[in-house]
């Protein structure tokens, strides 16, 4: 635990400019960011006498080691700064909302030649509109399937795409009219995209406008007695109406607005949000976070705009993004947004908002009327969602701190590993050998900081065995440990241990670091003999405050480097089971890997022995193509128009295709 006093800046250092300041820890890992409109009276604030601090706070700045600020010209420019850099280094201080499920959007991928509508999760893409986000996935499919009567667009995979071009032959749904079969030639891509714009602007709320044009060519088609068109449209009109009526009016001005509400208590916070489109409820999300700062109500709803706005503004300026259905960032950020508590510099979040938008935008608190009871609606939400996940995690949090408490005693660590990482190997008879890297952090996987190893070998052709496999890999995780927190990249560590110059200046080149956190546990999937290899690889680096243990497979007995015996925990211990979840993760991790491997080495395998045809040729066939069987059946003056490939070459290759 560090003394703030040891690094402790001299006040004539700190501007009093606006700003934004990072602490570091030991390692040079930014454990939080924080901004300020005068950057010497907010990091005073931090170095005063530890016990009159905020408990929160007093262990942030007891547990840093370092303190830097950079200086900007406005506040606006440091909420943009301080976003960018919260989600970039993922400090452990910072108060980050977490999803509490990933909820799916509706995408249109305008950014294709052929626009595709899809079920999406995860992080929203350029060129993509979304559209949503909804509570289940089959709400989406029921109503895209719904829409595709009136809007047949394509929803069929490349695959299925790419197959029905090479065939001439549409799908299912070209067949039955739920697509326009643009693969085909049915209709032009420039008609096509025409239809995808009619359907992205049906679910941006334009509704009206497509119900009026069926209901005016269904009387048109009655008139000329075409019946049978007439009772189409009848049926199409039926759908568009079903789909209308899923979202009830709630905002009868047709307001654009994000209503958001907050429950909190002293520990923990959940947020709901109500996307109201043209007056209609279009989606609903939410969010908890853990109080790990000292931060009032007004500050928690800052964080959350910046997290919930923080991605469109990096893409403000492309007209495909969308954050809510629409292509611009007007209808990405409403022109209203509706808060709980409203923070006290809601005028710089304006004017960050407005650059966003390209729009005027008001934050404020609803004091009556509609808007007042939709917030209180979605204050209910929030109630009952922070009930649910306290209900849901009580008895984990229990379990995992048990867990710890029980991994410290039985194995003799030093420290409570809050950090754990996992190994494992997997390869096919000596093969496509592969290494997993998995971390788990206060008992929670944290995948973002899982890893994949090619094992190469002293030959270059794998390692003789699992040990040197092992050792190969704890190896390389941990020199590029040791070269980053030396400011260096893996090839100048290389050149300091064979003893040559590094060039001058180029440590800290990289402010990105995959690897610059050890953990206090090591698990490799094995006993005695892995065990031995990992630890041989942590000693051969000099580095003696990493505990390492193996999990056998078999009795799952728990091995220690140097130990006769194994460790046998109990069968109801928290701590082997969780033991045993990242032994788990990390084999499937590794397996995943391999078959993917071992998969593309199969695909490829008929095309690497043809002269001249590299990596990237292959590709370039196989992404024509699709398969070496289609490639097999192709002339070679069709082979001949893949880009990179000349006549001679084309000639070689259905040549060697034909005679294998």
């Amino acid at each position: 635990m560090a003394d703030p006093s040891t690094y402790r800046p001299r006040p004539g250092e700190i501007p009093t400019s606006p700003g934004v300041y990072r602490f570091r820890d030991a390692h040079r890992r930014v454990i939080y960011v924080g901004k300020a409109k005068n950057l010497r009276a907010r990091l005073s604030n931090y170095f005063q006498n530890v016990a009159a601090l905020h408990p929160r706070t007093a262990q942030m700045v007891t547990t840093a080691a370092s303190v830097e600020w950079t200086v900007v010209a406005t506040e606006v420019e440091s909420l943009a700064l301080e976003y960018s850099w919260i989600k970039e280094y993922d400090p452990r201080f910072n108060v980050k909302y977490r999803d509490d499920k990933s909820y799916p959007y509706l995408a249109v991928t305008m950014g294709e030649e052929i626009p595709r509508v899809q079920v999406m999760r995860g992080k929203k893409r350029r060129g993509t509109r979304y559209f949503g986000p909804y509570s289940h996935a089959w709400a989406i499919r029921e109503t895209v399937d719904l829409l595709l009567r009136v809007f047949p667009i394509r929803s069929c995979s490349k695959g299925v795409y790419k197959r029905a071009e090479q065939t001439g032959r549409p799908c299912l749904l070209g067949y039955i009219d739920k697509c326009s079969a643009p693969c085909v030639g049915r209709i032009s891509p420039e008609e096509h995209r025409d239809l995808a714009e009619d359907f992205c602007s049906f679910m941006a709320g334009e509704t009206g406008r497509a119900v009026t044009h069926i209901e005016q060519e269904m009387k048109q088609a009655s008139a000329e007695l075409d019946f049978e068109r007439a009772a189409r449209l009848r049926d199409d009109l039926a759908a568009l109406r079903r789909v209308v009526e899923k979202n009830a009016v709630v905002l009868p001005d047709g307001t654009n607005a994000d209503v958001f509400a907050m429950a909190a208590d002293e520990l923990e916070a959940s947020v709901q949000v109500f996307h109201v489109r043209g007056g209609r409820i279009r989606g609903q999300r939410g969010w908890v976070t853990e109080r790990v700062e000292d931060v009032s109500d007004a500050e928690l709803v800052e964080r959350l705009l910046e997290q919930v706005y923080g991605d469109l503004a990096e893409t403000a300026g492309t007209a495909e993004e969308a954050g809510t259905g629409v292509a611009a960032g007007t209808e990405a950020v409403p022109k209203e947004v509706v808060v709980p508590v409203l923070p006290e510099n809601h005028t710089e979040i304006e004017a960050w908002l407005r650059g966003i938008r390209g729009a005027a935008v008001r934050v404020y608190v609803a004091q009556r009327g509609d808007k007042r009871a939709l917030a209180e609606t979605v204050h209910q939400n929030a109630t009952q969602a922070l009930a649910l996940h306290k209900t849901r995690r009580a008895g984990d949090l229990t379990a995992r701190s048990a867990a710890l408490s029980e991994l410290t005693e039985h194995l003799g660590l030093p420290e409570s590993p809050l950090r754990i990482e996992c190994y494992d190997i997997s390869h096919t008879a000596g093969t496509e050998q592969v290494g997993s890297m998995v971390v788990f952090e206060d008992g929670i996987p944290r995948k973002s900081e899982y890893r994949h190893f090619v094992v190469r070998g002293p030959e270059g052709h794998g390692a003789r065995d699992d040990t040197e496999a092992m050792n190969e890999v704890l190896t390389r995780r941990f020199r590029r440990y040791l070269a980053e927190r030396d400011g260096m990249s893996a090839d100048e560590l290389d050149a300091v241990e064979d003893g040559e110059q590094v060039e001058a200046g180029s440590a800290g080149r990289r402010e990105k670091r995959r690897f610059a956190y050890p953990p206090q546990l090591v698990v490799v999937d094995g006993g005695a003999p892995q065990v031995s290899a990992a630890h041989q690889a942590l000693a051969d680096l000099g580095i003696t405050d990493v505990s390492v243990v193996g999990l056998a497979k078999r009795l799952e007995e728990v091995w220690l480097p140097g130990e006769d015996y194994p460790a046998v925990l109990p069968r109801t211990s928290d701590g082997l089971f969780l033991l045993q979840r990242l032994r788990d993760e990390a084999h499937r991790f590794a397996i995943t890997h391999h078959r993917k491997r071992r998969g593309h080495g199969m695909t490829r395998s008929a095309l690497d022995s043809v002269p001249g045809l590299g990596p990237s040729r292959q590709s370039a066939l196989l992404k024509e193509f699709g398969s070496v069987r289609a490639l097999r059946a192709a002339e070679p003056e069709e082979i001949a128009r893949v880009h990179g490939i000349g006549p001679a070459l084309a000639q070689a290759i259905a040549a060697h295709l034909h005679q294998s």
